[in-house]
């Protein structure tokens, strides 16, 4: 059997809702379900791009301690409330916005004015509460873009207003990631692993998206340290799990190669097609007794069989 390991597949994604989704792969090299599951949950909860409001202005106040009048909330619970507006900013630049509000009643992010680059995910969510009819609320907002955490001290020094109270700004559109590995088999291959992933997003970026985003940052990461070594991998064993007419499970004896090269194979406890698909070129170099000859009636039978 082959030597190299195997790529994984993506076996399914179960779409829990529009903010959730699990994601199945299988089957991985034993061992491989915690090496992935980590690595991506990791990647996931903290470099994933995301956009946050980063500085605040209310008309009528100087500082996070003040109260407004005609409003019910005071700064710091107005600030709180800030900071869980979910935006989608499409700028790589700083954005400035503003909300106004006229009126007694809830002062929501839907009353935000946005612009082509922002958009609003939580257009219900709350932020003030004006309990007087003749007052009105003026807030300045800056929405920005970037990974991880920003403590307010760095969005203190990049702000674009001197007179702006500055916010930490949690950027991570990911909310939660939960892995499980489960075993599984392909054939005779009993030793794999089954990874599910659950990835949970404040809904400004779809699951699927964010699961890929992390895969291509691993990547590149790792990419940027093997430099010019490679190591072959053989394709998945799941790879050709769609098998409606039984191809994979025919037997070597029925594919009509010459009799030197089946007894080759079955000689080299290779039975199915099954079990010939699961070997990478360079893993049928290296069976016993079977020469380039061997390898190119291979090629031609599996096109044939259209695999």
């Amino acid at each position: 059997m082959s030597k190299a390991i195997h790529n994984p597949a993506l076996a399914s994604i179960e779409e829990i809702d529009a903010q959730s989704a699990t994601f199945t792969i299988e089957p991985l090299h034993a061992g491989y379900g915690n090496t992935l599951g980590n690595s991506l949950r990791r990647v996931l909860l903290s470099s994933i791009e995301g956009s946050a409001i980063v500085a605040f202005r209310i008309e009528g106040t100087s500082h996070e301690f003040s109260t407004v009048e005609g409003v019910k909330e005071d700064v710091v619970d107005i600030m709180l409330n800030i900071k869980e507006v979910v935006l989608r900013n499409h700028s790589d630049e700083p954005v400035e916005l503003r909300l106004e509000k006229k009126g007694a009643g809830p002062v929501t992010a839907g009353d935000i004015k946005t612009t082509a680059d922002v958009e609003v995910v939580n257009p219900e969510h709350v932020i003030a509460t004006i309990d007087d009819p003749k007052k009105s609320m003026t807030i300045d907002l800056v929405v920005d873009s970037g990974r991880g955490y920003r403590t307010m001290e760095d969005s203190s020094e990049a702000r674009i207003h001197s007179d702006m109270i500055a916010l930490d700004a949690i950027f991570t559109p990911v909310k939660r990631v939960r892995y499980k590995v489960d075993s599984t088999r392909v054939g005779e291959e009993t030793n794999l692993d089954k990874l599910s992933l659950t990835i949970e997003t404040d809904g400004s970026i779809d699951p699927r998206d964010a699961f890929e985003q992390a895969a291509a940052i691993l990547v590149n990461q790792y990419q940027a340290l093997a430099g010019s070594t490679t190591v072959e991998a053989a394709p998945s064993l799941g790879s050709q799990t769609e098998d409606d007419d039984g191809i994979l499970t025919t037997s070597i004896e029925e594919l009509n190669l010459s009799a030197r090269t089946a007894n080759a194979l079955v000689n080299n406890d290779i039975r199915t097609v099954q079990d010939l698909v699961s070997l990478s070129e360079q893993d049928l170099r290296e069976l016993k007794g079977f020469g380039s000859k061997a390898l190119d009636e291979v090629k031609d039978k599996l096109a044939e069989l259209e695999i």
